[in-house]
């Protein structure tokens, strides 16, 4: 069975526990590396500068402590492999769907991969319903 390796728990540490509850589930059915969590100012603007996010600090998901979002990328890793991305994609919903409902009407999971504008295949975040928190 696949284990996260220690930066990928370093990383998975830093999210909200919705994240690392969803995320552990996940891991369980198939390998995965966990690449961002919680990201501080100088993060966010090298990611903002190299063309990673569209958001400056601190409008990103990841710049919340706890994070409110998670970059997450099939292992072994491979960036131009967008179907094993889809396929991690399918799994992570499927585990979601999964979670209690209490959970569900509280938050809302967003896949970047889903985005129109900007696809993020690595980038999970959730939402809360209420717009609260």
């Amino acid at each position: 069975m696949p284990k996260f390796s220690r930066r990928s728990l370093i990383q998975l540490e830093s999210c909200h526990i919705v994240l690392q509850r969803l995320m552990k589930r996940v891991i369980e059915r198939t390998d995965f590396s966990v690449i961002c969590g919680f990201r501080g100012q100088k993060e966010q603007d090298k990611a903002y500068s190299d063309g990673r996010s569209k958001l400056k600090f601190p409008h990103s998901k990841h710049n919340t402590s706890p994070s409110l979002a998670v970059d997450i990328v099939p292992f072994p890793v491979d960036f131009q492999d967008i179907e094993r991305f889809k396929e991690l994609a399918a799994i992570v919903k499927e585990e979601w769907a999964a979670m209690p409902d209490e959970q569900k009407l509280r938050y809302r999971l967003e896949h970047g991969g889903d985005w129109k504008a900007f696809s993020d295949w690595p980038h999970w975040q959730i939402v809360f319903n209420d717009g609260g928190k």
